[in-house]
């Protein structure tokens, strides 16, 4: 294949990774399906930091944008357009690399919860993980479902952020083999 075929191809698939990032990211913020909770700040830790929205939405949709213009014919479908896509693309793994590690925060750390009266984090220091104990998940009485919510959330932003990483890392050796080889888009179809 082509390098700049190959790019377009990443490029093309970073954007709906990147999107479905910010969405996730964006609903955490409404737990319960309710604006409540971020109002009155009972919101999980993870969940502020904004690894889906910043790290593998906004750092991986720049790259996304230039490594596909970079597979495109033009200015950019050059040598020096492959060497910055590895710049790019590098950009886009450390943005997807913090999404996974929020994400394994918040998958490890389990959700804010109100338990009895109070607000805390009932699977934070447990021996034992949460995930293998849908028993346990009654312990968090509001917002209704949380766990759920949570796991499912996070769990889709760890699976997209790890392809994330996958796609720009294949394309940090992609630009570096345009780099040295061309990206053949001048020549016949191959």
């Amino acid at each position: 294949m082509c390098t700049g075929k190959c790019a377009r191809c990443i490029g093309a698939t970073l954007y709906p990774l990147a999107v479905i990032s910010i969405v996730c990211n964006v609903i955490l913020f409404f737990p319960g399906w309710d604006v409540k909770y971020a109002q009155d700040g009972h919101l999980t830790e993870e969940v502020k930091y904004m690894g889906g929205l910043v790290g593998g939405g906004v750092l991986v949709l720049v790259p996304a944008f230039h490594i596909h213009l970079t597979g495109k014919g033009g200015c950019c479908a050059n040598r020096c357009g492959m060497f910055l896509s590895i710049a790019f693309a590098a950009l886009g793994v450390a943005g997807a690399l913090y999404s996974f590690v929020v994400a394994m925060l918040g998958l490890i750390n389990g959700p804010l919860c109100k338990v009895l009266l109070i607000w805390v984090t009932p699977f934070k220091e447990r021996d034992s993980s949460y995930l293998n104990d849908r028993d346990s998940w009654g312990l968090c009485t509001e917002p209704n479902n949380v766990v759920e919510f949570n796991v499912g959330l996070f769990g889709t932003l760890l699976a997209a952020s790890s392809l994330q990483v996958v796609l720009c890392g294949v394309q940090m050796v992609n630009g570096l083999f345009g780099c040295l080889c061309g990206t053949c888009n001048s020549k016949g179809p191959l």
